[in-house]
Order: structure tokens, then C-alpha cells, then sequence
């Protein structure tokens, strides 16, 4: 075990710890930016943790002696593999579905995924490529995308957006779905069903819809608000 007292391994291990940590927190610092469950913490800790484990993990393969009566192979990633389907478990964690079917957490769940591959790839010495890595992704989540979801194709800009509202006659359902498809919306679910609280019954519409105007909520809701045969609305942006 003379190789854990050399001070250049010591230097060696110090090194790369601190560039997974530091590569780590870039990741971090964007998934605090936008309010998310893994933050600076997190990240740190997980590209940490599976740069040590890599580093034990192809350290321990070529330091074993050899033994004349037993022909001991070891592979120097099998332990970083671990890491690779263990992280699985954090990942599944902030994968949430909420009350109105959406699903939220995946690109936060690839980014715990990506930060225990920024802690492989610097344990095994891969530093630029780790580095480049990082670069990607961040241009690609903060760049790219964004100007993707504003100048790209129509249909990728489309946001899904939930939608009820209350009628009192049935004859304007269709009026509101002529409407809707006359301003953008296009509607993809649509559930009706009879309101008997009054003496008139009232006709609830529940509906979700995709335009490319879902990031301005508030214009949709004043857009709708302003006919005259919706008695109640209630309007919600499908991240």
C-alpha cells in the first residue's frame, strides 16, 4: 500500500477532487439559478465522491500483488460502474408528477446523472474531457435551447397550458373551441361535464391546450376572460 503515502499521488488525488469539485459547482450553480432540488451542494458532493470512488477503484486494480497460486483480474473501472447505476436512486428522487399529469425533474435528474460522470471521467485523468463536457452542456441548456424554444420550428415552441373554465350554456363549448382555434390554441385534451351546484346547471370545460404563447399567461387569461360566456376561469402554464 506504498502508493497511498507518495506525495505525488497525494498531489495527484488533491488535483483531481478539486477539479471535479470545481467542475461540479458549474452544474450547480445553473440548477440554483433556476430554483431546483439538486443545487451547488449536491453537485459538489456527488462529482466529489464518484472522483475518490474511481480513483480507489483503478488505484486498488493496479496496486493488488500478485499472487503466484491465484490469478487475481480486476477490471480498475468496475466500481465507477457502480456509481453510474447507483446514482439512479438520486436521480429517481427529484422526478415528481404533479396533480395536472406534467412530469418535472428529468433534466435535473440527467444533471445528477452528469455530475457522477464529471467525477468518473476527472478520477480517471480525463480533465479536458471532463471540462468540454461541462462547456456542452451549458451552452446547450442555456443557449441553445432557449433560442431553440424562441426562433426554432413552431411546434417546438409550443408550451402545453391547462385550461378551466365554467359555461352556463352548452351551446358556447363550441364557440370557445372555434375561438381557441382561431387564436393558436390548439387543443390536444378536452373533458366536459355538467355543474348541478345551482338551479341552472353550469357546464365545466377542462382542457389542455398548446400554443406558443404559453409563457405569456397572463395575455391568455385576459384574452378569454374578456368573452362574455365565461363565467369562471382558471389557467395554468405546464412547465
Amino acid at each position: 500500500m506504498g502508493w497511498l503515502t507518495g506525495d505525488q499521488f497525494i498531489l495527484d488525488v488533491l488535483l483531481k477532487l478539486l477539479i471535479a469539485a470545481t467542475l461540479s459547482l458549474i452544474i450547480g450553480i445553473e440548477r440554483e439559478l433556476k430554483k431546483k432540488p439538486v443545487g451547488l451542494k449536491t453537485s459538489m458532493v456527488i462529482a466529489t465522491f464518484s472522483c475518490l470512488l474511481t480513483i480507489i477503484s483503478i488505484e486498488t486494480a493496479y496496486s493488488t500483488p500478485a499472487r503466484p497460486d491465484i490469478n487475481i483480474t480486476m477490471d480498475p473501472l468496475r466500481l465507477a460502474a457502480q456509481i453510474v447505476s447507483g446514482i439512479g436512486f438520486l436521480g429517481a428522487g427529484v422526478i415528481l408528477r404533479k396533480g395536472n399529469d406534467s412530469i418535472t425533474g428529468l433534466t435535473t435528474a440527467a444533471m445528477i446523472w452528469g455530475a457522477a460522470a464529471i467525477g468518473i471521467a476527472v478520477g480517471a485523468g480525463f480533465y479536458i474531457q471532463a471540462f468540454i463536457t461541462v462547456v456542452i452542456v451549458v451552452i446547450g441548456i442555456e443557449v441553445i435551447a432557449p433560442l431553440l424554444m424562441r426562433f426554432g420550428p413552431k411546434r417546438l415552441r409550443m408550451r402545453e397550458v391547462k385550461l378551466v373554465v365554467i359555461i352556463d350554456q352548452a351551446e358556447h363549448i363550441q364557440d370557445l373551441i372555434d375561438y381557441m382555434k382561431m387564436h393558436g390554441m390548439f387543443i390536444e385534451n378536452i373533458c366536459i361535464r355538467d355543474i348541478l351546484a345551482t338551479e341552472k346547471p353550469l357546464h365545466e370545460i377542462d382542457m389542455r391546450f398548446s400554443t406558443v404563447e404559453a409563457n405569456n399567461t397572463l395575455a391568455i387569461y385576459n384574452r378569454l376572460r374578456k368573452l362574455p360566456f365565461i363565467k369562471n376561469i382558471h389557467i395554468e402554464y405546464l412547465d
